[in-house]
């Protein structure tokens, strides 16, 4: 079954401008149900939560609704486990300070060369407090994360492994799965950045038997807020870091310092629209999570012929060099495509494109371990298009008639 195109286009009103989006690793088009929930909230039900009054009450249950879907979009067990923020950034560092109050000096913690900064330098601070931080590093021929060399940085002082389950850069898919089963049977923990994978990927807390999962919902078509998942009985058995007076039973609020953003909160819910909408004009209707299965399994194929048709332009190219995976096959990695040309700086190439009014981009993207350990920093950093489901082929091969005059 295809997907149907012109429904999913239809859905984003900045998709019918002048420009194409090929950015989006670095945050998507917005649902335009996301923005009518955010403009209903501020507009009418714009007051202060848990009060008796009949307007309190709407808005309260708008931000409860709105948790309770995404209990249903990464397959958690209660709303409880559903910790809103501003950015997968400051979540990751709310975890790291409130779990750390529970560690000791000599304690260890793994983190990867190939994560954004976001699932790396708040663990790494941790040296501060007589932490030892050690280093999972990619397998710079497969550009792989290869799991015999984490088993071989795992002792029993291991608290925790901080590993992504996309890389931004390299787009490939990580067995998530394979590793918290090892992580696990040290008896550490292991806690997931899904920024990158997200977007492309139906979540499944349970299924991958993660601790703890991160991302960011204005890279998932939505606001710019973020969440993170953390098992029940780790979220009650370490301090919070909200007010005195609220309890340590008291999850997830304990983890919200001056409560979330409720308008954006209630944005989520267009999410949950757009999911189902994809489902129904494709003749399947279920629940959320049925549909969000069905979704992004259309979403993921039509990525498929994307990143092939991209793949099979640059990967002849005897002076391009791809930076990660270069199958274009679905079950190996995500449409995000970086590439190097050779004796070319990147962001000569980027300056170019924009001229075709194409929107990628060229850096590090926060991954600057990555891109440092690769030596690519001089050239400043790689070329990368980051592609979504909302993307056409017309539109990739626009790119490549633009690539075709550069390199």
């Amino acid at each position: 079954m295809n997907l149907n195109l012109d429904y999913v286009r239809k859905q984003f009103p900045a998709l019918s401008g002048e420009w194409t989006f090929m950015d989006n690793a670095g945050g998507s088009q917005t649902l335009k149900p996301v923005a009518d929930r955010i403009y209903e909230y501020l507009l009418n039900t714009n007051v202060q939560l848990g009060a008796s009054y009949q307007v309190s009450r709407v808005a309260t249950k708008r931000v409860d609704d709105a948790r309770k879907k995404m209990v249903e979009f990464v397959n958690a067990r209660e709303d409880s486990e559903i910790i809103f923020g501003s950015s997968t950034t400051m979540l990751v560092r709310i975890l790291s300070l409130c779990i750390s109050q529970n560690w000791k000096e000599g304690d260890e913690v793994i983190v990867t060369n190939c994560d954004h900064e976001a699932n790396i330098g708040a663990w790494r601070d941790l040296e501060k407090k007589g932490m030892v931080i050690k280093e999972w590093r990619i397998n710079p021929d497969t550009f792989r994360m290869e799991t015999e060399d984490l088993k071989k940085l795992l002792t029993d002082k291991t608290k925790l492994v901080a590993v992504t389950h996309t890389s931004n850069i390299l787009g490939t898919l990580n067995p998530i799965k394979d590793y918290a089963k090892v992580v696990h049977d040290n008896g550490s923990l292991i806690c997931i950045d899904g920024v990158a994978h997200a977007p492309h990927r139906m979540i499944d807390v349970q299924d991958t038997d993660v601790d703890f999962y991160v991302f960011s919902f204005y890279k998932v078509y939505g606001p710019h807020m973020a969440m993170m998942y953390g098992r029940k009985e780790l979220l009650l058995n370490m301090p919070g870091i909200n007010h005195f007076f609220i309890t340590n039973d008291d999850v997830p609020y304990k983890f919200q310092p001056g409560s979330v953003n409720y308008e954006l909160s209630y944005g989520l819910m267009g999410i949950e629209e757009y999911v189902n909408g994809i489902a129904k004009v494709h003749g399947k209707e279920g629940s959320f999570r049925d549909n969000t299965e069905f979704s992004f399994r259309l979403f993921a194929e039509h990525e498929e012929v994307l990143a092939k048709t991209l793949l099979d332009y640059l990967n002849p190219k005897n002076n391009v060099k791809i930076i990660g995976e270069t199958n274009y096959s679905k079950d190996l990695r995500v449409p995000t495509v970086a590439f190097m040309v050779d004796n070319t700086k990147s962001d000569s190439i980027v300056l170019k494109v924009d001229e075709s009014k194409i929107g990628i981009r060229f850096g590090d993207f926060y991954a600057r371990h990555l891109i440092d350990d690769l030596g690519l920093a001089e050239r400043n950093g790689v070329v990368r298009v980051s592609l979504v489901h909302y993307n056409t082929t017309e539109e990739v091969n626009n790119l490549i008639v633009a690539l075709d005059k550069i390199i």
